[in-house]
């Protein structure tokens, strides 16, 4: 460990999107945690992890690029397939967490060429930026000579990998590996599964930030069904048009605690009409048409119920 107390530690972040996504799938739809990772609290993890490896402060380690790679769908083929809107919302979020998207077309054999050109600008952006670390979210042993060309500028490789084992479910077994031998090529290499199940869930807050705060879900999610006052009830109808009240603002995006219980409800600003958005405040009441994405419920389409008093 080097001490670098006094310098700020620059940190870039490399997302290989396609990996990134079957991680969030997974913890989210099979992991007992049942939620979707967060790019806040990963960033923050990253921070804590970077400080203490370097011997310096958690303020003096900063994110001074972020940068995710994935092949994406043609807008016309993601409608057709029914994730247009959760593919944009995510987006939306990464564009409020600072993250810079890069994106090739994906045809019919899938990506092609994404890991080239997350290696190609990672080392470039290394040698301008002038990384101290960067941390990079993959598993694929393709990465290994990026890492050993890090290695030869100095720039310390933070690997955050993820192996995991499960059944879908169609009784299929499933697995997600990281290369072996690109977790023996990097200074800092970090089994995320590993670190995150050793942990119990409220028993350690870097850990449980790197999930989406309570505030985002349900405290506990006992079954499929939702508990709304000791009853039992299905979730919505897809389509179905609900009411509840905002309950937390971003810059493009917020969340909504729906009058009959349950999830929270993720909307963008672009779901309301033409500007309502400025009106928008935490507390009004709202109806919503209620949808489910791949991250959980989504509201395409929100209105501001009328007859409401708003602060200036």
């Amino acid at each position: 460990m080097q001490s670098t107390s006094h310098k700020l530690l620059r940190i870039g972040v490399f997302y290989d999107g396609e990996y990134f996504r079957r991680v969030s799938n997974y913890y989210a739809g099979i992991h007992p945690r049942k939620a979707r990772i967060s790019i806040e609290g990963l960033h923050n993890f990253i921070r804590a992890r970077a400080a203490a490896e370097e011997g310096t402060g958690f303020k003096l380690a900063q994110i001074v690029d972020a940068h995710y790679f994935r092949g994406r769908m043609k807008a016309r083929e993601a409608e057709e397939r029914d994730i247009l809107f959760q593919e944009r919302s995510f987006e939306d979020v990464l564009m409020y967490e600072g993250v810079t998207t890069h994106y090739l077309p994906k045809g019919p054999e899938g990506e092609k060429g994404i890991d080239v050109w997350l290696a190609l600008e990672a080392f470039e952006m290394a040698i301008y930026k002038r990384y101290d670390v960067l941390a990079l979210i993959a598993g694929d042993r393709d990465f290994m000579p990026l890492v050993r060309k890090l290695n030869t500028l100095g720039t310390r490789v933070m690997l955050l990998g993820w192996d995991f084992s499960f059944t879908d479910t169609a009784g299929n077994p499933r697995e997600m590996k990281t290369s072996q031998l690109l977790y023996g090529e990097v200074p800092y290499a970090l089994r995320m599964a590993e670190v995150m199940d050793a942990a119990r869930e409220g028993g350690d807050p870097a850990v449980d930030g790197l999930f989406h705060r309570p505030e985002y879900r349900p405290a506990s999610i006992p079954s499929p069904l939702t508990t709304t006052i000791g009853v039992l009830t299905a979730p919505p109808e897809v389509g179905s048009t609900q009411q509840g009240r905002i309950l937390n603002l971003r810059d493009t995006y917020g969340f909504i605690q729906p009058d009959a219980g349950g999830d929270n409800i993720f909307f963008p600003f672009s779901s309301l009409p033409p500007g309502e958005a400025q009106q928008l405040q935490v507390g009004i009441r709202v109806s919503y048409e209620y949808s489910r994405g791949e991250r959980g419920p989504i509201a395409p389409r929100v209105w501001i119920l009328p007859n409401q008093i708003f602060q200036a």
